[in-house]
């Protein structure tokens, strides 16, 4: 038995797995070897030929064995050649970088390897403190329709950016089911290197004045509008749609191949997804798939014009936003990974961890740890292809931002890994490789925004490892600071003057309660809506004492009982003066509204990612309360 556990954690250790793990008490916990054995049987860690190095210009990389110490020769992404020397130094082939940022080859001896060298750095937010809000774009009302698109984005940053505003964040905007309208959300997309298709804009739409987005009806029609645009359009605009369509080459046409083979079965089987359709169908490169791709070239032309149409409607609202006069302009949104049952890991099953989905250990906040139901890009994938899937989805999320928000960032260091239909605490951390992605992420955010930059944002709150918020900020990632987790190790909030200047600083999250709803509890009662009973008196306790702590940092005179709107402005006015350059205040907050965007943990029991504002943005910024709000912004 004991050789057996042996070589257990010698394979784990081999592939990367944490046979031990620190929880969010701070107390170690250990792995079963059941749990364990069931991830190594899904891992495909075969290894090989090293392909991909990265450091840091003027700095040593070292290479694997078989390279010699001796003159090598350096070609670099523009094609000119650089004659370079490899030194031996502490037993090891090195090659001193040189400051060339960008993606080369070492080449000796008929032997060769992609470099990657990266500045030290991504690029500083612009010079002073700036402020920016954030939106979910289907809750806008520009333009009318069921819901927010492309279009309603651009109105909204014509409003933000005459507001003062430097940035405006958006959630995921990732390609989703087009023919499924109950997947809606934005963190369970079926793709990150294309578009959500129900956010371009489709011509004129009626508006539609409900309070809460009806999907089932809304995404069905969006995509009839869609064909209409389609059927019509003009022999110049199908010239120009055919020649991006070409130079997107085979990864839309795989793309648009699983779109209108999913929106078939769906319609006919109801298959939620790839493996629920006949066996056949799984191999995209198959004689079932040529056979219906020459059937329904029609569908999947037309379902590559819908990313074409969301891919100019994107570009449109961040060209507005520049335009505005937003210094950063848009802020996207990387969502951690993509839903397994969909177009990544149908068409690219090679790049991702198939069989294991990834979530988080359990908590205080999660007591069984949480299951996310969506799978990531396999550490032996990325290493196998040079890294290529990381770099497509970088240039995918960086095309047309400012900024870009990497969701649950500590997803580049580790990830939670549990084998598909255990429970989460069944799971354990896989290792990534780490430095190689930071180097190319600062890569690529050099490079985004067509050669203008744009800052990264990396989410880290929860349980972070120590250390791991000191290499982001090393990095020139600005780390996330939000006003209800900001606390000193008493528990009570700290002073706005004493947050990490290495950050943004926000009101709250999409994620957590508002600042109005927070301070009335509407949090707390919708927990217990959901758990039918009353809200517990202790929570609300609990919650009493909480205001009175938040008072007593934030605010002047005495507490309010009942009305937020004071508790609102003296939390926007806090994040205002605090050290971090950019201050994010979601649109909710500025609007002092009670309801949040998402309630995490729920799918149906609360209407996540279907809530639209009252109004259009113009008359609601000017609104007194509201425009006093982006007064004290502007003035801090």
């Amino acid at each position: 038995m004991a050789d057996a556990m042996s070589d257990l954690d010698h394979r784990a250790r081999a592939a990367g797995l944490s046979r031990e793990w620190q929880d969010a008490r701070g107390l170690q916990q250990r792995v079963s070897d059941e749990a364990l054995s069931a991830i190594l049987d899904r891992l495909d860690a075969s290894a090989s030929e090293i392909r991909f190095l990265s450091g840091e210009g003027d700095h040593p990389i070292s290479l694997p064995e078989g390279w010699r110490a001796g003159s090598a020769s350096l070609v670099l992404e523009t094609g000119d050649q650089l004659s370079v020397f490899l030194e031996d130094g502490d037993g090891e082939v090195r090659l001193i970088a040189p400051s060339r940022h960008g993606y080369h080859r070492l080449e000796q001896d008929g032997r060769s390897v992609t470099v990657a060298i990266a500045p030290p750095r991504c690029p500083p937010p612009p010079i002073g403190r700036l402020w920016g809000s954030a939106v979910q774009i289907p809750s806008l009302r520009e333009g009318g329709g069921a819901y927010g698109d492309f279009a309603s984005l651009s109105r909204a940053a014509e409003a933000f950016g005459r507001a003062g505003a430097a940035a405006l964040a958006i959630s995921p905007v990732h390609a989703l089911f087009p023919a499924d309208a109950a997947r809606f959300s934005p963190y369970a997309p079926s793709s990150r290197l294309f578009r959500n298709v129900w956010l371009a804009p489709a011509g004129e739409a009626v508006t539609e004045q409900g309070a809460l987005i009806d999907w089932a009806g809304a995404a069905p029609d969006r995509l009839r509008d869609l064909r209409v645009a389609y059927d019509a359009l003009s022999s110049e605009q199908r010239s120009v749609f055919m020649a991006w369509r070409a130079e997107q080459g085979e990864r839309l046409q795989a793309h648009a191949v699983f779109d209108a083979l999913h929106g078939y079965l769906h319609v006919r089987d109801g298959a939620s997804g790839w493996p629920a359709w006949p066996a056949p169908f799984h191999d995209p490169a198959g004689e079932a798939v040529r056979a219906f791709s020459a059937d329904h070239e029609d569908a999947i032309a037309f379902y590559a014009f819908a990313q074409w149409r969301a891919e100019c409607g994107l570009r449109d609202a961040a060209e507005t936003a520049r335009g505005a006069g937003m210094p950063i302009g848009l802020v996207a949104d990387l969502a951690i990974g993509v839903a397994s049952d969909g177009a990544d890991a149908w068409s690219r099953r090679g790049d991702l961890l198939t069989g294991l989905s990834i979530g988080a250990p359990p908590d205080p906040l999660g007591p069984n740890g949480q299951n996310w139901g969506i799978t990531a890009l396999s550490p032996f994938a990325l290493q196998r292809q040079g890294f290529e899937p990381f770099i497509q989805t970088l240039r995918a999320i960086f095309a047309h931002a400012g900024g870009v928000r990497i969701d649950h960032a500590l997803g580049l260091c580790r990830l939670w890994v549990i084998p598909e239909g255990a429970v989460a605490d069944q799971g354990a951390y896989l290792a990534m490789p780490f430095d190689h992605m930071l180097r190319i992420l600062k890569i690529e955010a050099h490079r985004a925004n067509q050669g203008r930059g744009a800052i990264v944002i990396g989410e880290d709150l929860g349980t972070i490892p120590p250390g791991f918020r000191d290499i982001m900020a090393a990095a020139g990632i600005l780390g996330m600071r939000v006003l209800p987790f900001e606390r000193d190790d008493h528990g009570g909030f700290k002073p706005p003057e004493t947050w990490d200047a290495e950050a943004i600083a926000m009101t709250a999250t999409h994620d957590v309660a508002t600042v109005a709803g927070w301070w009335k509890g509407r949090d707390l009662e919708w927990r217990a809506r959901i758990a039918d009973r009353p809200v517990n008196p202790e929570d609300a306790a609990w919650r009493d004492r909480e205001r009175s702590s938040l008072w007593a940092t934030l605010g002047d005179g005495a507490m309010p009982p009942d009305d937020p709107t004071p508790v609102v402005d003296a939390a926007i006015a806090a994040v205002a003066r605090t050290p971090c350059p950019l201050a994010i205040v979601p649109i909710e907050d500025l609007l002092a509204l009670d309801e949040q965007p998402n309630l995490p943990g729920t799918i149906d029991e609360h209407p996540n990612w279907r809530r639209r504002l009252p109004d259009t943005l113009s008359p609601l910024l000017e609104r007194p309360d509201v425009a006093a709000r982006v007064a004290t912004l502007n003035a801090r």
